[in-house]
């Protein structure tokens, strides 16, 4: 997800609040949307695959997904 798809979504956001979208808009946005749901989603995960917890004993273990 780069900063032009972002500000894209952005852009067709206002203009659904102002005065509607297509339903080529409408596409593109969901497209859009599911595109940057799918790449939370992976950066969620790699950060949480490199995230441990300490246990009150000092011990660390992988928090995992």
């Amino acid at each position: 997800m780069n900063e032009k798809m972002i500000a894209r979504i952005n852009e067709l956001a206002h203009k659904s609040k102002s005065e509607g979208l297509t339903e080529a808009e409408k596409a593109e946005q969901q497209q859009l949307r599911d595109a940057y749901r799918a790449a939370f989603r992976a950066n969620l995960t790699q950060q949480l695959e490199h995230t441990y917890v300490m246990d009150e004993h000092g011990n660390k273990k992988k928090l995992g997904t």
